[in-house]
């Protein structure tokens, strides 16, 4: 047995949800897997690159995606959010990074 002193306090400055969601979470997505494989690594670098420029990282995204998969691609990276889209069937991913950042990303033309 143990009492209350035999514990030690855990000290940590950064929040549960950040520890637990330390990595990317597909939530959504309708990409066949190459894409969805570029889409993911290209948002995770974008958001690592700029992490307190989230425009700047949005158009990384969709520069990236527009490039390698041709236009109209449209990237909203952000906290707290809602969206309704439309978009190009399998063309769609929504997901979170990092346990901070969500991430919609589609192609409308």
């Amino acid at each position: 047995s143990f009492t209350m002193a035999d514990v030690e306090p855990v000290v940590d400055n950064e929040p549960d949800y950040k520890r637990l969601h330390a990595y990317s979470l597909v939530r959504n997505t309708d990409m066949d897997d190459e894409m969805l494989s570029e889409a993911v690594d290209t948002a995770v670098t974008a958001c690592d690159k700029f992490p307190e420029n989230l425009e700047a990282a949005a158009q990384m995204l969709k520069q990236a995606m527009d490039t390698k998969f041709g236009p109209s691609w449209h990237a909203v990276i952000g906290e707290g959010f809602g969206f309704e889209i439309t978009y190009e069937v399998k063309n769609l991913l929504y997901m979170f990074h990092n346990g901070a950042f969500s991430i919609c990303l589609w192609k409308c033309a």
